[in-house]
């Protein structure tokens, strides 16, 4: 696989979009897109497990209980969440189906909705019906940059990227826009991700190599702990470039075990770009622990560092205080032995700092770390001796400007 300079949702076959300005941001910038197929796609979505889920959300997942083998386009919102609106939401949401499929001459059940922004307040639906129309009328793969600035909130850059998969019967590619800068945690968060291909595969076999690419993604990035309303991560597939995945060949080297990696590569670019973009994030850290029990033991002990404001705020001062990186793992609920727990750091994958060795600090340069974690990019490397078990997680720091960001949001 190999990823394509300037690559978009729209770089796969058959996919359009249109982005429009309708002024539900305050800002008057791109707010609304709508992302549609010529042929008809299989479609798969992994959602928020906030209890508190917005109307788009509760929308998308009954329009795939009935319809996953039909679908033409998604349709997105920034601006407004559309979350905690009671029934007049469920209403707005639909109407944003209806409107964009007469845009489009399909069914609303061929629909799917997003919806970003400030919780509690009702859609503006005339501004909404303008902007949809507009969209519409403006459709077309030279598009698809436009539609990833749409979705953006406190985004401070877009997120995008394609990745070309050689398969058996011809090559395919896989398109991806995400946004998200606050309120981001595991179980997804204020994150919207909308995924296209031009690949024809079963929907149950897209469900689940979605459902697996998320879990190792998208449920793998914290910027600050809060899980949010409107999580949404949607896959499209419409089978435009001929090749077709075969749903019985999970074996290394496969159609379906190749374009599985390249999902799950091209997620966690995505993902990644959220965490760097964290609402005031300064620096881009990679949590890697290995040498546990189970990979569940694994992630909550990377889950806890990622999440720790006393781990964040160290790495904002880079600070090489790593007794808190060790506290925080020892609070997270797993048991180990401490005297044979190791700890390493490093800005570049390839040169390590050793900090702590079988429970014990080394002889190491106060300024060689201070460096490390004054680096943009710095990675994290917990090891036990448990098990066999590993996961990663990917987090930021926590400055002042987060604080800023979120004190006035609404104001």
């Amino acid at each position: 696989m190999h990823y394509l300079p300037h690559g978009t949702i729209t770089s796969p076959l058959g996919f359009t979009a249109g982005a429009v300005a309708a002024h539900i941001k305050k800002s008057g910038k791109l707010d609304v897109a709508l992302i549609a197929s010529e042929h008809n796609c299989t479609a798969a979505g992994v959602f928020t497990k906030n209890q508190v889920a917005a109307a788009p959300v509760l929308v998308d997942k009954e329009t795939l209980q009935v319809n996953r083998v039909l679908l033409r386009a998604v349709v997105t919102n920034a601006g407004n969440a559309n979350a905690c609106t009671g029934e007049q939401g469920l209403a707005d949401a639909r109407h944003m189906q209806q409107l964009a499929a007469e845009a489009l001459a399909c069914s609303p059940q061929q629909i799917l909705v997003l919806s970003t922004g400030v919780i509690g307040v009702p859609l503006p639906m005339d501004k909404l019906a303008n902007g949809i129309a507009s969209a519409a009328a403006q459709l077309g793969r030279e598009n698809g940059q436009q539609a990833a600035e749409a979705i953006c909130t406190t985004d401070t850059f877009i997120k995008q990227a394609a990745v070309q998969v050689p398969l058996s019967g011809g090559t395919v590619t896989i398109g991806g826009m995400a946004k998200g800068a606050g309120m981001i945690h595991p179980n997804m968060a204020t994150m919207l991700s909308v995924l296209t291909t031009d690949a024809a595969v079963d929907p149950d076999v897209l469900q689940g190599m979605l459902t697996a690419a998320v879990e190792a993604s998208f449920n793998r990035i914290s910027v600050d702990g809060d899980t949010s309303t409107n999580d949404t991560v949607l896959l499209l597939a419409n089978g435009a470039s001929g090749a077709k995945i075969d749903r019985h060949q999970w074996v290394e080297g496969s159609d379906l075990a190749l374009f599985s990696a390249a999902l799950t590569d091209l997620c966690q670019t995505l993902a990644k770009l959220i965490v760097r973009d964290g609402e005031g994030a300064t620096k881009l850290i990679e949590l890697r622990v290995d040498g546990t029990r189970t990979k569940t033991d694994a992630h909550q002990i990377a889950n806890t560092i990622a999440t720790s404001p006393l781990v964040k705020t160290a790495f904002a001062g880079s600070d090489p205080n790593w007794g808190r990186i060790f506290a925080a793992a020892g609070r997270a609920g797993v048991p180990f032995d401490q005297r044979q727990t190791t700890l390493r750091v490093s800005s570049d994958g390839q040169t390590w700092l050793t900090l702590l060795e079988n429970g014990t600090p080394t002889a190491y340069a106060e300024a060689d770390a201070a460096d490390i974690f004054a680096q943009p990019e710095i990675i994290v490397w917990l090891s036990f001796a448990e098990g066999l078990a590993s996961d990663t997680v990917w987090t930021c720091d926590l400055t002042h400007e987060y604080v800023t960001i979120n004190a006035d949001y609404r104001t």
